[in-house]
């Protein structure tokens, strides 16, 4: 236990110190210019305090009511030693944040068992820092643990639905970054970019409740193919609506609104610009994107320029104009992702993040 010492006599700090000495496990750290002593504060924590009153440049009142104002310093424990007679300092002294006195002369016996009880109550208080701490840092790796298997579980039901569909894994990966670049791109917060990532994967999950024969066709669909494909939008947030998890929820919203266009025309609700939900608009860029520039058995890849013309063409239309912007705002950032991401390339273990 570090005790902070301050007295403008040097014979009165060397005999405190001397007195402290006898206390076990405790040092001491002295001062006779309380300004120095408070700039030494502004780096380290004391465990006690003993401060003299009757200093000349800034007295012990002043003294407390600066070093109180140290955020590290609130609760430490303060003895004060003034004259007998010094009633009204004693209250200004607690007015200003001291936990107990001294008289002067200082009577030994006095000193060491005040000072060993404003020890006891510092030492309980650090081990009550200490538990509380220990207990933050054991709830953050319980919700650590806690959100990576609400991860992988949604990963697995990701890869559930795409193991179906003619897209690759990579896709899965690729358009979840994209749309975290958007959103960056956009100004979203560093937990509103990490929630795109996580649930963006879970846009087309619906597509577990397509048939075979209509998700893996290879030419183009009949209009009653096309409608019971576009059940997939509604038969995903059926899947995911309701969840406790705040990840599946919004990946309910993402699944019911990413084949919505700007201009209305798109499914199943047909909504109209900032009354698509944005999570969905953003998905929207990066999945059709995605799509366009990946072979497929069925297509080849467009090359980027292609895709870029197709995105500008769409933007005001089929896409959000900012969503469309934000994107290609840093292209180099997009053409990492689509290399860290190659079909070939993709991890099996997560989504990773760009």
């Amino acid at each position: 236990m570090r005790v902070l010492v301050i007295d403008d006599a040097e014979i009165n700090v060397v005999l405190l110190c001397r007195l402290l000495d006898k206390l076990d496990n405790c040092s001491s750290v002295r001062f006779t210019e309380p300004e120095r002593a408070l700039q030494w504060c502004t780096e380290n924590v004391p465990d006690l305090v003993l401060v003299d009153y009757m200093m000349p440049s800034m007295n012990g009142v002043q003294f407390i009511s600066a070093f109180r104002k140290l955020s590290s310093c609130v609760d430490i424990p303060i003895l004060m030693i003034t004259a007998n007679d010094e009633t009204a300092v004693r209250y200004d002294a607690l007015d200003a944040g001291a936990n107990d006195f001294l008289i002067k002369p200082v009577d030994k016996i006095e000193f060491l068992a005040r000072s060993k009880n404003m020890l006891a109550l510092r030492r309980n208080q650090r081990l009550l820092e200490d538990r509380a701490a220990w207990l933050d840092a054991e709830v953050q790796k319980a919700t650590a643990e806690i959100k990576a298997r609400e991860q992988e579980t949604v990963l697995r039901l990701s890869k559930a639905a795409d193991s179906r569909d003619p897209e690759t894994g990579a896709h899965i990966s690729r358009m979840a970054n994209y749309s975290k670049l958007i959103g960056e791109n956009l100004g979203l917060s560093e937990l509103q970019q990490q929630m795109l990532l996580d649930a963006a994967p879970m846009h087309d999950i619906g597509k577990v409740g397509i048939p075979d024969h209509i998700l893996l066709k290879p030419g183009k669909l009949s209009p009653e193919e096309f409608s019971i494909m576009k059940t997939h939008a509604t038969l995903g947030y059926q899947i995911l609506a309701g969840s406790q998890s705040e990840i599946v929820r919004t990946g309910a919203e993402i699944a019911l609104s990413h084949h919505e266009k700007y201009d209305g025309s798109g499914y199943p609700q047909g909504l109209v610009g900032d009354a698509i939900p944005l999570f969905a608009r953003i998905v929207a860029v990066a999945d059709v994107f995605d799509a366009l520039t990946s072979e497929r058995p069925y297509k080849s890849a467009w090359d980027l320029d292609k895709a870029v013309a197709f995105l500008r063409e769409g933007s005001g239309h089929h896409f959000d104009p900012q969503c469309v912007d934000a994107f290609l705002l840093h292209w180099e950032k997009v053409l990492a992702i689509k290399e860290q991401y190659k079909d070939d390339k993709v991890e099996s273990s997560g989504l990773g993040s760009f």
